[in-house]
């Protein structure tokens, strides 16, 4: 009897057990580097599906008459060159192959003279590799490069979980950029096959709206793709639907509950450059894509932050923005007792069960007015701000909100594209849904701008009205179509809300 299959979360797939996508141009393309006798990388952050790449790969190389040797140095810190060589002869020594380990220019010379067979030498995770011993290893395999049609090392795949191509070009190696292979996340069509597999195996099907929803919010990458599904399917064995409302709890669980090894790498290697973080999260300023710059090279490297097609600096997957957001939040600052301690939730809504906004943002306003933002700035041990102004507006307003909707016993839903410098909500309650976006003022053309995305979007996802919230600096004297009014946009209705506020007391 066949096992059922399902979605895998850890380590690399099985096809026989596990949901997978074969991703064959991918795999004739490493193939091919092979069959042309290429020394290169791949880039892969992990759960991009690297391992279970480098399984079928090897399988394929196999059916070809290639050996292969796999090794992973991601402990390998403390690794001598006398234990690595060591390694390598013995892996070397499964296919009958004798290698010098006295040393790598040894090694190199025995190389040459090994005339029989076909290996492929594939090293995971090279950047763990003691860095000691990483350039003489390098050049040691540079030694061997150009002769390799005549010796029994026929390819190298040098594989990282950041991007190495730098750093094995800043050690002289033949490992050129031409000869990266980058391991891509699913495109949206990859995500609706693999749903497509358990759809089909075992007649549970996922409503439209819930795969577009894990294509979006994981943006293709395959371990949350594949931690989205087996979390819904998990929780709801007997449904013949899996439904949107399926999908929030699962969005909830992944954002304030899952302890997660790949989204708690994210968030550390995020406080490395926490200012620049904030700035791309509440901060609309486009900022140029150039990898020159140090923190867009490590933000980018470790699976971060990405370009545009403008070659502006986006966030990479909409999940971690929000895992961000969540991380960097000034939990400690008490202000949601502050919000409620006064307030009557019921006077916020008319007799139908309405939420009334203008009301509700007045009392922000008042809020603002009285404690101003310094609560919402976190500060360091030395009695420095780690955060940044922009971040301190946007959390107020949420801190008020959500303290407002716990009140009103409602739920709350975070909306985060890539783009950068707003913060959409969704909040809902009394089974109504109010979409309110916040976000900094920086010119009259930006806040038109922003008016007429947020009616995009708002058509994007069949919500026929929003708040538009704009943090306003007072020093400033505005023209006079920055004011506060409804207007219809493209059949949406826009409320228009100004919070203004000073540079110096407030902060």
């Amino acid at each position: 009897m066949k096992t059922k299959r399902y979605f895998n979360t850890s380590g690399p797939n099985i096809p026989e057990e596990h949901y997978t996508l074969l991703r064959k141009e991918l795999i004739a393309k490493g193939i091919d580097l092979v069959n042309r006798s290429r020394y290169f990388t791949i880039w892969a952050p992990r759960q991009t599906g690297k391992s279970t790449y480098l399984e079928i790969i090897q399988k394929e190389l196999k059916k070809s008459g290639y050996g292969s040797i796999f090794i992973n140095t991601e402990n390998y810190l403390d690794c001598t060159k006398e234990s690595l060589l060591d390694e390598l002869k013995n892996e070397f020594e499964k296919y009958k192959l004798i290698i010098s380990d006295k040393s790598f220019t040894d090694f190199s010379k025995s190389l040459k003279k090994t005339t029989r067979g076909k290996i492929v030498l594939i090293i995971d995770e090279i950047e763990g590799l003691n860095p000691e011993i990483f350039g003489q290893f390098l050049h040691s395999i540079r030694n061997v490069y150009h002769s390799r049609e005549n010796h029994c090392l026929k390819s190298i795949i040098l594989v990282g979980v950041s991007n190495i191509v730098g750093i094995v070009q800043d050690h002289a190696s033949p490992f050129n950029i031409a000869d990266n292979l980058p391991i891509d996340y699913f495109k949206k069509e990859e995500v609706h096959e693999l749903l497509h597999q358990h759809e089909t195996e075992t007649c549970q099907l996922f409503a439209q709206k819930v795969k577009e929803k894990i294509a979006y919010i994981t943006a293709g990458q395959p371990g949350l793709v594949n931690g989205f599904a087996w979390k819904l399917v998990e929780d709801n064995p007997d449904k013949k639907i899996i439904d949107y409302n399926d999908y929030l709890k699962v969005e909830h669980w992944y954002i304030h509950k899952a302890l997660d090894k790949n989204v708690a790498n994210i968030i550390n290697k995020a406080r490395q450059y926490r200012k620049f973080v904030e700035q791309l999260l509440f901060e609309e300023k486009e900022v140029n894509f150039s990898i020159d710059r140090e923190e867009i090279k490590y933000l980018y490297t470790n699976g971060i932050i990405t370009d545009n097609e403008n070659n502006k600096v986006k966030f990479w997957v909409p999940l971690y923005k929000k895992r961000l957001h969540n991380a960097f939040y000034p939990y400690s600052n008490g202000e949601k007792y502050e919000v409620v301690q006064t307030l009557v939730v019921s006077h916020y809504f008319d007799k139908n069960g309405r939420l009334n906004a203008d009301k509700l943002i007045t009392r922000f306003k008042e809020y603002v007015k009285r404690r101003g933002f310094r609560p919402f700035r976190e500060k360091d041990e030395n009695g420095n701000f780690k955060s940044i102004k922009e971040a301190a507006l946007i959390y107020s307003f949420e801190t008020y909100i959500q303290a407002f909707i716990e009140e009103a016993k409602g739920k709350i839903y975070r909306e985060a594209d890539t783009g950068l410098g707003k913060s959409d909500l969704i909040v809902n309650i009394h089974n109504r849904e109010y979409l309110f976006e916040t976000k900094k003022y920086y010119s009259p053309g930006q806040f038109e701008t922003g008016k007429n995305q947020l009616a995009y979007y708002c058509i994007s996802i069949g919500k026929k009205e929003a708040y538009y919230l704009v943090f306003m600096p007072n020093n400033i004297k505005y023209p006079e179509k920055i004011k506060e009014f409804s207007e219809k946009i493209n059949g949406i209705l826009i409320q228009t809300f100004l919070i203004e506020y000073d540079e110096e007391k407030d902060f």
